[in-house]
């Protein structure tokens, strides 16, 4: 009986075979299995290391080390030959082994080249089981080592090689530098963690429950690997849901999360809105015909910091209770103050959501794990995070372009000083920070051509402005101004007094009440679902002066003459005329970063990781960090990427 099945089954496989081919004329393709002699060169590797056996994954077997037999078989190692070919009897009795007692246990022997398998033995056991769709076979595996460049690919697979070493595994592939140490983050793993082999066993069966459904919602179809899936899938579900959890509901979980898996394979997954935009010839029949949405909107704000505990979260509160005064007809607010950043914030997001909330402001950075998780589970409900550069399409992120008003504070602090040596409190090396530093500078020079800025920051000492006042620098900029009504502290540009004391002169401040009024008007006129997000791309607004979500007090005491020159500059940022990095720019190594006839764009502003070469510091690095400000800069910071997990840490 099983001569029979095993007949029926290279008939069926031939079909299969003689369709792939004719699939692979017609589309210009190359019908049969690749040949890894005709594509490989002597120089593309630095040599091989027999790897001994492994269970590879079929899937990635994809053609023969030399010509051999290839015109046997199709592109996917169907057989193509008549049934009453010797070829076919010996694929026929492979097959009758493979259904019989003992199955194909003899391995093949291949050779792997950047993550693909060509066969030097045993292609016809391939066919086998790939007819069956099997998915794995145990091989003699010979790698070819690539010679190392700086292409995406090649970079991807040097760090694979160092995770095989830890997983033994093959099907767990990346296209992005940096996810195997996420991924054993996200299991729970230290990042150095070599896997025992109950370990493996675990990993692969929740692996092969999620790779079907990746595959039926079209996975196969995007230029990223089930790995990469599963990573973004990971950030928000726990790997035990794989093992507990029903298919159905964990198809139901992966199409939550599609859009940050699908934004996976955009060059650009991020969109930068740097204004309101109204297109001015469509804006008005855009707004009429736009389904507006009921009043009141149910809105609430989730803050993991107290008001009286936190300037930041002081802010906020100010701002919500702004939009309540503006539109207090048209919405009903909730505000949850001090929940932390854990299962509280969670819980948090939840209450709202239960007691009716239609959007959610959550205040810091910190929060952008519960959003979305609250993303993924509720896309019905509008979720906005303050922060910047988050490439999640489900949870939109505001900022504020406060750089602006540090170059007018820079201008002025040109003008002050007598010797043209200034000081600079910066905050923490996150982004948008660097554009602060290097545009005071340029307004600096803008005034005063000598000027030299000597940086320092308060993620490293806890008084950085005292030991630049004790350095003897006269004029510095201190942090920025959390809200308009604080103007008697030490915020913003500051003179030192002859007593020692700190006079604010210029401090730009954030305002987040017209922030949030222009965000919920935008949701109220329907225009939410106009923006990038529905394209798949993540959403962040970065707002400036235009958008009236930054601005600049200036002390009363300053001359006449440099309030009218700040007034200008204002005035020109806003109308869009002046442009702090417009302008011919290098940096502390003497790079070229523009040479005056462009402006930046607002990528290169946001991502700014360098310093100008009139500022004296540097940007420091993670390690260097108080402890307290690791947290922020592990999400935000400059260089986030390039920081490595913690598996008790937030995996972005």
């Amino acid at each position: 009986m099983s001569r029979q099945e095993a007949a029926e089954q290279y008939s069926r496989a031939q079909k299969r075979g003689r369709k792939c081919y004719k699939s692979c004329v017609l589309r210009g393709r190359y019908p049969y299995p690749q040949v890894l002699d005709e594509i490989l060169e002597e120089a593309m590797t630095v040599g091989q290391v027999e790897l001994g056996l492994a269970e590879i994954p079929l899937d990635q077997v994809v053609g023969t080390k030399t010509e051999g037999r290839r015109t046997s078989f199709s592109a996917d190692f169907m057989p193509l030959l008549d049934v009453d070919t010797e070829f076919a009897t010996k694929w026929i009795d492979l097959c009758e082994a493979h259904l019989g007692d003992e199955g194909i246990r003899d391995p093949v022997t291949c050779y792997e080249y950047l993550g693909r398998f060509y066969v030097q033995e045993g292609n016809k056991r391939v066919s086998v089981l790939k007819s069956y769709q099997s998915a794995t076979i145990p091989a003699q595996v010979i790698r070819m080592v690539p010679v190392w460049t700086e292409e995406p690919e090649i970079l991807a697979y040097y760090e694979f090689m160092q995770a095989y070493q830890k997983t033994g595994l093959y099907q767990v592939r990346f296209t992005q530098t940096g996810s195997f140490a996420k991924l054993q983050s996200a299991l729970g793993y230290e990042a150095e963690h070599a896997w025992t082999e109950d370990e493996r066993r675990s990993f692969m069966s929740g692996y092969y429950t999620f790779l079907p459904l990746f595959q039926k919602l079209g996975g196969d179809s995007l230029p990223i690997t089930a790995a990469d899936a599963l990573l973004t899938w990971l950030k928000v579900y726990p790997f035990g849901d794989l093992r507990e959890q029903p298919a159905a509901q964990i198809q139901k979980s992966l199409r939550a999360v599609w859009p940050d898996i699908r934004g996976l394979c955009q060059e650009n997954p991020i969109s930068v809105t740097t204004e309101e935009q109204e297109d001015p010839e469509k804006g008005f029949l855009e707004r009429l015909f736009r389904s507006k949405v009921p009043t009141p909107l149910n809105v609430a704000f989730i803050s993991d910091l107290l008001p009286e505990e936190s300037d930041w979260a002081r802010a906020h509160d100010l701002g919500r209770q702004y939009l309540e005064t503006v539109l207090e007809d048209r919405v009903a607010v909730r505000h949850y103050d001090g929940v932390g950043c854990g299962p509280q914030a969670d819980e948090a997001i939840e209450t709202a959501i239960r007691e009716g909330a239609q959007v959610i402001f959550a205040t810091t950075p910190p929060l952008i794990g519960a959003c979305r998780k609250a993303a993924a589970q509720h896309p019905q409900v509008r979720i906005l995070n303050c922060s910047v550069s988050m490439p999640y399409s489900g949870v939109r992120t505001y900022y504020s372009r406060v750089y602006e008003g540090e170059f007018i504070a820079g201008a002025v602090a040109g003008i002050l000083s007598r010797d043209g040596q200034m000081g600079y409190v910066a905050s923490s090396p996150i982004f948008g920070v660097p554009a602060g530093i290097n545009a005071f500078a340029l307004g600096a020079q803008l005034t005063n051509p000598g000027v030299r800025v000597r940086l320092r920051w308060s993620c490293l000492e806890e008084n950085a402005l005292g030991t630049l006042a004790k350095e003897g620098i006269g004029v510095i900029y201190n942090l920025d101004l959390p809200a308009p009504d604080r103007t008697r502290e030490a915020w913003g540009l500051c003179q030192v007094q002859e007593d020692g004391s700190f006079r604010s002169l210029a401090a730009p401040y954030w305002h987040w009440g017209s922030v949030y009024v222009r965000l919920v008007r935008m949701i109220l006129e329907g225009g939410w679902d106009t923006a990038d997000s529905t394209q798949g791309r993540a959403v962040n607004y970065w707002w400036g002066m235009n958008s009236r979500s930054i601005d600049i007090l200036l002390a009363e005491e300053l001359p006449a003459g440099v309030r009218q020159l700040a007034g200008i500059l204002r005035q020109g940022i806003v109308e869009g005329t002046v442009a702090p990095f417009s302008r011919p720019l290098r940096d502390q190594q003497g790079n070229q970063r523009n040479d005056g006839t462009r402006a930046l764009s607002i990528e290169e502003i946001l991502h700014m990781d360098w310093l100008c070469d009139c500022v004296d510091g540097a940007i420091p690095g993670y390690e260097e960090l108080l402890p307290k400000a690791r947290p922020i800069v592990r999400i935000q910071g400059v260089y986030r990427d390039q920081i490595p997990p913690e598996k008790e840490a937030l995996i972005l």
